[in-house]
């Protein structure tokens, strides 16, 4: 078994409104950033797993995604895959 460490972008689909973002946007032309264009506000899951390789891996956490992580009627999901850096005893 290899131990994986994963991060899990979770974002609105962007026909879904995003009263956090535009919250965030509003704040940040008050406070002088005029250029922003567009904010959409969304979270970022960080999940240690055991699997016995990267695909195997990738399958949980597909599965994690879509059943917990995200609800894929109103949001979209992506994720990176490294494997964990030993740990010092």
């Amino acid at each position: 078994m290899t131990d994986w460490v994963a991060d899990v972008r979770v974002h609105l689909k962007p026909s879904v409104n995003d009263p956090q973002g535009l919250s965030i946007r509003n704040a940040l032309r008050t406070l002088g950033f005029g250029g922003v264009e567009d904010v959409r506000a969304g979270k970022l899951i960080q999940v240690r797993l055991s699997a016995a390789n990267r695909a195997a891996a990738e399958q949980a956490l597909d599965g994690m995604c879509a059943q917990l992580l995200a609800n894929p009627v109103i949001e979209t999901y992506a994720f990176t895959l490294d494997e964990a850096p030993a740990t010092v005893p």
